[in-house]
C-alpha cells in the first residue's frame, strides 16, 4: 500500500465541543497524514476546542461557525474546500490507526463505481467489540449498523454495503458534483444514508474496508445513544429519506413494511419514555417533506436497490 496520502486525501472533521477527544484524534492523524491536509469546521464549540486547534495544531485549516449548523452543513463547508481526489470524513470522537487511510484508498480504487468506503469502526472503550462495519437499509425504513457488539474477528474481508457511515469514511470527490452533497435539510443523523441511497440511484456503490481500523467513542456530541433530540430528528429524517429517494411505486410496494417499522419503533421509544418525541419527528417529516428535492433514477438502479432492501430485511429478521 504505497500511496502518497497527502496528495490524494483531505481529512474533514466537523467539531462541536469534546476537545480532549479531538486532541486524541489529531495526534493519531499526525502519524498518517500532514495536518495541513486537515479541515476542521467548528460548530460554535464552547469548551476551548478552537483555542486548542489554534495553539497546538496551527497548520490545520480551521473554519469557525458562529452557531451550530449541524453535521451536514459543516461537512459540506469542508468538502467545498477539498482539492484532492478523495475526502476522509471523521467524527471528532474517533482515533485512527496508521494504516487506516492507505487501506481505505486500496479499497476505493478497486472500482470507479465505488463512491464511499466505510472503516472498520471498533468501540473505543471495549476494543474487542465492533461498533460499525458499514450500514444497511431495510424495507421497514430502518438503518442498521452492521456488526455492532460483535467480536472484532468478524467481517474480515472487504465487501459491499448499502451505505458507508460518515463518521469514518472515504468519499470520491468527483461524484459529489454529479449526485450533490449532504442534504442540509437533514441537519444531523441519517444524512449519510440519504447520500448513499442517492449515490445508488446514480449507479454507485459503497464498500467496507476490513483493514481500515477506527476506534469510536460514540454519541460524544449528544451525550447518549438515545435522547429526545436524536430520537425526534432521526424519525423526521427517516421520513425525508423515503420521500426523496423512493418513487411512488416503491413507496406503495414497501408501504406496509414501512408502517410496521414505524409502529415497532414507536413502541420501542414509548417504553423508553420518548414515544411522543418519535411521533413529533414523524409528523414534522410528513408536514415539511415537500421542501426536499426528489432524486430520479433509472428503473434498473431502482430494482437493484429494491433487491438489496429485501435481502437486508431477510438478513435482519434471521
Amino acid at each position: 500500500m504505497n500511496f502518497d496520502v497527502n496528495s490524494l486525501v483531505t481529512v474533514a472533521i466537523p467539531n462541536y465541543n469534546n476537545k480532549e477527544l479531538l486532541n486524541n484524534l489529531l495526534l493519531s492523524l499526525k502519524k498518517s497524514i500532514s495536518l495541513s491536509q486537515v479541515i476542521i469546521v467548528d460548530n460554535a464549540s464552547q469548551d476551548g476546542s478552537v483555542d486548542l486547534i489554534k495553539e497546538k495544531f496551527p497548520e490545520i485549516n480551521l473554519i469557525e461557525n458562529n452557531v451550530n449548523k449541524g453535521f451536514a452543513c459543516a461537512v459540506n463547508q469542508a468538502i467545498h474546500l477539498v482539492e484532492t481526489e478523495y475526502v476522509f470524513l471523521l467524527n471528532n470522537d474517533t482515533v485512527i490507526e496508521k494504516d487506516t487511510i492507505p487501506s481505505l484508498l486500496e479499497t476505493i480504487q478497486k472500482s470507479d463505481d465505488i463512491f464511499s468506503v466505510s472503516s472498520k469502526m471498533i468501540q473505543y472503550y471495549n476494543k474487542d467489540l465492533l461498533d460499525d462495519v458499514g450500514d444497511e437499509y431495510t424495507l421497514m425504513g430502518w438503518s442498521k449498523r452492521r456488526g455492532y457488539g460483535k467480536n472484532i474477528s468478524e467481517y474480515p474481508i472487504d465487501e459491499e454495503v448499502f451505505s458507508a457511515c460518515a463518521g469514518a469514511a472515504l468519499f470520491r470527490m468527483n461524484v459529489f458534483s454529479e449526485i450533490g452533497y449532504f442534504d442540509e435539510n437533514f441537519e444531523s443523523y441519517v444524512e449519510d444514508m440519504d447520500l448513499s441511497f442517492r449515490a445508488r440511484l446514480y449507479g454507485y456503490k459503497s464498500y467496507y474496508s476490513a483493514n481500515a481500523v477506527v476506534y469510536h467513542v460514540g454519541s460524544a456530541a449528544t451525550g447518549s445513544r438515545y435522547n429526545k433530540f436524536k430520537v425526534k430528528i432521526s424519525a423526521r429524517n427517516n421520513i425525508y429519506l423515503i420521500y426523496k429517494n423512493m418513487p411512488s411505486w416503491m413507496k406503495l410496494l414497501n408501504g406496509l413494511f414501512i408502517i410496521i417499522g414505524i409502529f415497532i419503533k414507536y413502541l420501542f421509544f414509548y417504553r423508553k419514555g420518548m414515544g411522543e418525541d418519535y411521533l413529533e419527528g414523524i409528523k414534522e417529516g410528513l408536514s415539511t417533506k415537500n421542501k426536499l428535492v426528489k432524486t430520479n433514477s433509472s428503473l434498473s438502479n431502482l430494482l437493484k436497490i429494491e433487491y438489496l432492501l429485501i435481502k437486508n430485511t431477510i438478513t435482519f429478521l434471521k
